[in-house]
């Protein structure tokens, strides 16, 4: 669209543009949560009109063909694939993993000495994959594609959509060729997007404080999605009114069915208030938002070793986090969570997608949309 024209429109006007151009019933976006993504909840919330997406990160070429394809069985709706920017290779400290090492061991089985040593996914692999998987748009976060691989993205006619934590990235999203902003706060479950992993505590910044800002400065001409603290209807209107074109929900779904989480984990999302949420880096070394566990604090604490670099800390606590996954104990699982997770619902993806859409339509005064 032309800048005047997407700056005038109204906030239901400019959330049809967005849904007429992507091919979406809703504008809500899953969002591509990596270990938490089944094809079941992409499937679910394509048919609700939304958009479905796959977290990559953690998964071999061949995964993200066959996650593309049964979704593609399940659903004419669209969806997203995502990976991470690859941070530069970490330093490692011997002595000081020794030390990680043996706090762990306090919380699960051993550590060996090689757990550090886990490798990723190959990143040009899964970027290779993922346009042959075909997929209306690939979406990026921790940092921007580089410059050829958004080449061939254009060529194939997929549009891109990159996750950003403050206005600096945002505008570099757009001059790097970004079709859509998606502008993350501070109140976000899971990893903290930022570009720069190391600085991630210093650019925390609350989505209603953000989104107006990235919008001002880049929401003229490209469509910006809220993303963090988002799981009813007011959360949708509110930042529809401060310019969002779409919405993105992540831990919002994660206690519909659909999403298969562990019992353990659903439960602790229920029970949790904002301040029962905390920014961590003791699961992957990468700053993330988590239910405030008895793990989590106790990493926080002064006798604590401070957690090792990304990926070494996911390699170091792998054996913890499985243990834990096994037993259903949730002092010991990676349980991502964002501020907003009392909110979570138990209804099925599809019904909760349609009915915070129209409880949010009718808070702007709009009548509902078709589900044609």
């Amino acid at each position: 669209m032309t800048e005047p024209s997407l700056a005038k429109l109204s906030p239901l006007a400019r959330t049809e543009a967005f849904c007429a151009r992507y091919g979406l019933r809703l504008p809500i976006l899953m969002a591509p949560m990596a270990g938490a993504c089944p094809a079941s909840l992409a499937i679910a919330v394509g048919s609700a009109g939304g958009l479905g997406a796959c977290g990559a990160l953690l998964m071999r070429p061949e995964a993200i063909r066959a996650w593309a394809q049964e979704v593609r069985a399940g659903t004419n709706g669209t969806f997203q694939l995502n990976t991470w920017i690859p941070d530069p290779p970490p330093v490692r400290d011997p002595a000081h993993e020794a030390q990680v090492r043996a706090f762990l061991g306090r919380w699960g089985p051993e550590v060996t000495e090689e757990a550090g040593n886990a490798a990723l996914v190959d990143f040009d692999a899964q970027c290779d994959a993922m346009l042959d998987a075909g997929p209306a748009i690939i979406s990026s976060i921790m940092g921007l594609y580089p410059p050829a691989f958004v080449a061939r993205m254009k060529e194939k006619g997929v549009s891109w959509f990159a996750n950003v934590t403050t206005v600096a990235e945002a505008r570099a999203a757009v001059v790097a060729g970004a079709d859509v902003v998606i502008a993350q706060g501070m109140e976000a479950g899971g990893h903290r997007g930022t570009f720069d992993g190391d600085t991630a505590e210093e650019s925390l910044v609350g989505l209603f404080a953000l989104l107006p800002a990235v919008v001002d400065a880049v929401g003229q001409s490209v469509p910006v999605v809220a993303t963090g603290g988002i799981a009813d209807a007011r959360g949708i209107a509110a930042a529809l009114v401060l310019g969002a074109s779409a919405v993105q929900i992540g831990t919002g779904l994660l206690r519909t069915p659909e999403a298969k989480l562990a019992p353990a984990w659903s439960e602790a999302i229920g029970k949790a208030n904002p301040e029962d949420t905390a920014p961590t880096r003791a699961f992957s070394g990468r700053l993330g938002r988590s239910i405030a566990t008895a793990y989590v604090k106790s990493a926080a604490g002064r006798d604590a070793p401070r957690p090792a670099p990304y990926p070494v800390q996911r390699g170091l606590t792998q054996a913890m986090r499985e243990a834990g996954g096994k037993a259903n104990d949730i002092d010991r699982m990676q349980a991502w969570a964002g501020q907003a997770a009392r909110l979570a619902s138990t209804e099925p993806a599809a019904a909760y997608l349609q009915r915070i859409w129209g409880e949010a339509q009718g808070l702007l005064g709009g009548a509902l949309m078709s589900a044609t």
